[in-house]
């Protein structure tokens, strides 16, 4: 199977910057079904192609490849390891999962920008309704073209196959078009080659956020993505429509920089079949800032300082947005006074250490219910998250694309309107004082922006303004005389 993209944006060598790969290299990616190759057959300023292949083992698919595996499939002529189908699906999601998420480094502009691109997918299966391909692509914007694949081509009378080659033109962002392939290749095959748990649905939500919404076909997709389980569909149709992406000035909003993985599980649903072959890039993200800031120990001042805020304005329950692993809400375990706690993040990797750093297999009941971690996006209105004392945003807004910031203004401060919201982040000035730190970058590769003290207070004082609260501020760390303090803090209150 091959998935080819091509751009003829100036320099288009820049698309090696938003996939995250150099195009003067080979890039192997083992999978656990097998081998992801990505290569560049073309790349020049005037146009650069990269191409993803899949090397998939048959055999191996029946047979599983280790102890306990008790393989994909269950017969050994299948199409599997040729079309292009939910195999192609998760090897997008981890050998380009930056680029999924729309980071990018040295470019972090353009990977906000819609750019000439054109993607093609071969050979892709189409089994059922007529002109589904169409259906499905045509309103996301796509100039669409298909060539049927014939079943031999020394035989023309045979017909065509159920296969075809497609191919995809649009000025988009290239997120944008990995997400689409991700959650449309499946919904075209009508098949996946793991067992379909109810985490799918997070999955489908999350990276259909900002198109599925508003799609003609979001029934057919979603029935399609979760294998007919209607129950499912139902649940996923009405959180689209009840609590679906929340907007601003009627402009859709995209999902932020979401790192939860499209793990395969085997059919027995015993273990994941295609763990991560990296760890997620947060992970890799949030060492490289915690090594720049160790000297200061600035994540445990940040934390300990947010913790010492909820208990000094008497929070008994408070919503940590945007949780991570789970070091904000071993705190507020510690303190008695807080009696519901609820850890919220958009990454199931960081909800899994969460559950292993607060040991929640081992708590006590009593404990167990003062606390409830689950996944969900800052951009969408979500119920679970209302009629709490308290929200805490911990170095969370600058991983926000400044667009979608109004969204998950709306999100917290309009829709679960907590009496407390504290949010801190970093102070952009205080970079110069960094040794090695060079003018205008950022702390973490992900940030989408870092602000000044002025910046911050401007952008603070008129959402307190226009949701009927009042701000304070102040700084985390030792201040500097003329940069200020490493980090920043506002205290919203009703």
């Amino acid at each position: 199977m091959l998935l080819t993209l091509t751009t003829t944006h100036h320099p288009a060598t820049d698309l090696g910057f938003l996939l995250h790969k150099n195009p003067g290299r080979v890039h192997e990616h083992d999978l656990a079904f097998g081998k992801a190759v990505l290569f560049y057959p073309e790349a020049t300023d005037a146009r650069t192609t990269a191409a993803l292949t899949l090397d998939i083992d048959p055999v191996a698919l029946v047979r599983g490849k280790g102890k306990g595996d008790s393989g994909m499939l269950d017969q050994y002529v299948n199409d599997r390891p040729y079309a292009a189908s939910s195999f192609l699906a998760v090897a997008i999601a981890k050998t380009l999962r930056n680029a999924l998420s729309g980071s990018s480094k040295e470019r972090a502009e353009l990977a906000l920008t819609a750019i000439p691109l054109e993607a093609r997918v071969l050979p892709l299966p189409v089994r059922g309704s007529e002109g589904l391909i169409e259906k499905l692509f045509a309103p996301l914007g796509y100039e669409i073209a298909i060539e049927a694949i014939p079943l031999d081509e020394t035989w023309p009378d045979w017909g065509d196959s159920p296969y075809v080659s497609l191919t995809l033109k649009a000025n988009c962002r290239v997120r944008d078009l990995l997400a689409h392939l991700y959650v449309l290749i499946p919904v075209l095959d009508r098949k996946k080659h793991y067992y379909v748990e109810k985490s799918e649905l997070e999955k489908l939500l999350a990276k259909g956020e900002g198109w599925l919404a508003a799609h003609p076909e979001k029934e057919l997709i979603a029935n399609r993505y979760l294998r007919f389980k209607r129950s499912w569909t139902k649940e996923v149709l009405e959180r689209l429509a009840e609590n679906g992406p929340v907007t601003s000035d009627d402009e859709p909003v995209v999902d932020v920089a979401e790192l939860g993985e499209a793990t395969a599980q085997p059919v027995d649903g015993s273990a994941e079949a295609d763990p991560a072959s990296e760890p997620p890039i947060e992970i890799k993200k949030d060492a490289a800032e915690a090594t720049l800031e160790k000297p200061l120990r600035m994540h445990e001042l940040r934390l300990n300082r947010v913790a010492e805020v909820l208990v000094e304005r008497g929070c008994r329950r408070v919503v940590d947005l945007g949780c991570g692993s789970g070091k904000l809400l071993k705190r507020l375990m510690a303190e008695k006074q807080f009696t519901e706690i609820l850890g919220v993040d958009v990454s199931s990797l960081g909800l899994e250490l969460a559950e292993r750093r607060l040991k929640l297999d081992r708590m006590s009941e009593r404990q167990r219910k003062r606390l409830n971690i689950i996944q969900g996006a800052l951009t969408y209105r979500d119920r679970r998250l209302e009629g709490y004392d308290a929200a805490a945003l911990v170095e969370v807004i600058e991983h926000l694309d400044p667009e979608r910031l109004p969204a998950m203004v709306r999100v917290v401060f309009e829709f679960a309107k907590p009496t407390l919201v504290v949010i801190t982040t970093p102070n952009v000035e205080y970079n110069a004082k960094f040794e090695g730190m060079k003018p205008g970058q950022v702390r973490h590769a992900d940030h989408r922006f870092e602000w000044t003290r002025t910046e911050f207070e401007a952008w603070c004082k008129p959402v307190a303004e226009r949701f009927d609260y009042k701000v304070s501020f102040s700084g985390i760390g030792d201040a500097d005389e003329i940069f200020g303090a490493p980090s920043q803090m506002a205290v919203f209150e009703k």
